[in-house]
């Protein structure tokens, strides 16, 4: 891909690929991201961070205009500087995770649930370890989290690291909804069959993109369905194996600014930096 990048989708994640876990977005990233969007690329935030984490993230990268995925896609909003909040939700995924959660409180007495409250902050049950959530927090019994449908569903077990935690959601077994493991022990919970990808699926034919004309970059468990989404997804050096193996090319780590380097290639003749995938 060359400097004319209009009619090119781009999707990033956030936490590992824009940011570093210390939250810090460094000048060569936020530039490039920029420059890319100068070009006439749709710059696509996709994250799992709830509207209201997602949204300092993209005042910081300087975007104001486009749409922006969160909560791994239960949530799309198209930037508008003339709604009072700066943005419309424009798709809203909802379901209700009850049976579910319930089993999981059986296996997980112990274990933090948390519910989003579109563009405020959470419903949960005890409070999480500090900066795991941002936002309003307000503790109910647990059977209050889903008096009404809600888009997402997090589950943290701050007693099991992240191997044993899998392994416990994996005996448990779940069905009729989408789920991802974190880097920690940490399980989110989304409607059935919505992901990233589904979330920028929609976007791609809002915007009449062709297919091949998709980027995706990310880190994490949750961006898989994501960079097979696209017509070149690139996986963080910083990504696990199970990611790295479901793209098609590998960037540097988010310490090495890998995210960049990616961007900067989209405006070279010659195209991405990023090399190919390690094989399977």
């Amino acid at each position: 891909m060359s400097q004319g990048l209009q009619g090119v989708l781009v999707a990033l994640d956030v936490d590992g690929t824009i940011v570093d876990l210390d939250e810090s977005m460094s000048d060569r990233v936020r530039g490039a991201v920029q420059r890319v969007a100068d070009a006439g690329a749709h710059v696509v935030v996709a994250t799992g961070r709830s509207l209201h984490g997602a949204l300092p993230i993209l005042q910081r990268l300087g975007i104001h205009e486009g749409f922006a995925v969160c909560s791994n896609g239960a949530v799309t909003v198209e930037l508008d500087a003339s709604e009072p909040e700066g943005y419309r939700v424009v798709s809203l995924h909802t379901f209700d995770p009850s049976g579910i959660a319930g089993v999981l409180h059986e296996h997980l007495p112990a274990g933090l649930f948390a519910v989003e409250v579109l563009g405020r902050g959470y419903k949960l049950t005890a409070p999480f370890p500090d900066g795991e959530l941002t936002g309003e927090m307000l503790i109910v019994p647990f059977d209050e989290l889903f008096s009404e449908p809600v888009m997402r569903v997090i589950i943290r077990s701050p007693e099991h690291t992240s191997a044993e935690f899998s392994r416990l959601v994996d005996d448990v077994g779940l069905h009729g909804v989408s789920y991802s493991v974190g880097w920690t022990a940490w399980l989110d919970l989304a409607p059935d069959g919505v992901t990233k990808a589904s979330a920028l699926e929609e976007v791609r034919m809002r915007l009449d993109v062709e297919k091949d004309a998709t980027v995706a970059v990310g880190d994490g468990r949750n961006d898989i369905e994501m960079l097979g989404w696209a017509g070149r997804g690139v996986a963080m050096g910083n990504a696990p194996d199970e990611v790295k193996d479901v793209a098609d090319a590998v960037t540097g780590t988010v310490e090495d600014d890998g995210l960049a380097q990616v961007l900067e290639g989209l405006l070279t003749p010659s195209g991405t930096t990023a090399r190919p995938a390690p094989s399977p």
